[in-house]
């Protein structure tokens, strides 16, 4: 083994193990490996957007633009532990992905149901005397909006292939059938509707305490190394390069001219492509146990 393959590998198995949490590799041969139908084919514009390094900014994008709706972070604040257990809390939500995107139909749909039956359980009182419940399928739709935005946007500026029109559509349709599952009702299908979507729900949003407790914790405080604060700084740059301009100053975060939003362009784009060279496995491995935020396949 030669010592840049030796060095891919750590730097691999390290990532592995932020995503996918210390029982990754037993969900990930379960995701991968059990025969069956799944719910979309492979290579199909779903499994292009969630196999890709990209994730990595999109999913930091999504968390940050999820933060607005107060009863969305309320409810996160309130029942998640995020503070506590941030790696914990991504590696579900990863694992929720890969299974959705890449399993087979049974477990999907167990993965599903177990989503299902916890937004069940979640529910409470904002400070104005309005309750909150996570299935509430209107919050759902916005937890949904944002997230197929984000993933989106970063895999058309840091994806290996970015989609055409056409796939752009079919990625959003795509996600529909799973958003339909857990709740949200007529979720968008097409690349216009989610734009659309989103901007509808501009005036619900709110920068509250919440929310920018949370940005400051996943900006500025994130539980890393410091050894590991560096690249994982140019991650959340590149995500915060992609998040509205009305968004910013709300939530404090920086602000980009335009000569350092250049740089954070070349940052996130190298950053990026060491993830994909990292997670790509070498030729004697095979391709089912490599692995990319989602657990999946390069």
């Amino acid at each position: 083994m030669t010592p840049v393959t030796r060095m891919r590998d750590r730097l691999g198995a390290e990532l592995f193990r932020r995503v996918a949490g210390p029982d990754g590799e037993r969900h990930r041969e379960r995701i991968h490996l059990t025969p069956g139908p799944r719910w979309f084919d492979e290579g199909s514009p779903i499994t292009r957007v969630h196999g890709d390094a990209s994730m990595f900014v999109g999913g930091i994008r999504a968390v940050l633009l999820q933060t607005l709706h107060p009863a969305a972070m309320t409810a996160v604040a309130e029942h998640s532990g995020y503070r506590g257990d941030m790696w914990g809390r991504l590696a579900r939500t990863s694992r929720f992905i890969a299974t959705t995107t890449f399993g087979a139909e049974q477990h999907a749909q167990q993965a599903v149901d177990a989503v299902r039956a916890i937004h069940g359980r979640v529910s409470g009182t904002l400070p104005d005397g309005t309750t909150y419940s996570a299935s509430d399928p209107h919050l759902l739709s916005w937890v949904h909006v944002a997230e197929v935005e984000s993933f989106l946007m970063a895999h058309q500026v840091y994806g290996k292939r970015p989609l055409d029109q056409a796939g752009r559509d079919t990625y959003v349709a795509q996600t529909a059938v799973v958003a339909r599952k857990l709740g949200v009702v007529d979720p968008p299908t097409t690349e216009d509707e989610l734009r659309q979507a989103v901007e509808a729900f501009r005036p619900e949003l709110e920068a509250t305490d919440h929310a920018r407790d949370a940005v400051s914790f996943l900006v500025w405080h994130p539980p890393l190394p410091w050894s590991a604060r560096p690249a994982y700084g140019v991650l959340v740059a590149a995500a915060i390069g992609l998040m509205p301009v009305w968004t910013r100053r709300p939530l404090r975060l920086p602000l980009l001219p335009v000569s350092e939003r250049t740089v954070v362009r070349a940052l996130g784009t190298a950053a990026t492509g060491t993830i994909r060279w990292a997670l790509k496995p070498p030729p004697q491995r095979p391709a089912a146990t490599s692995a990319s935020p989602s657990g999946v396949r390069q």
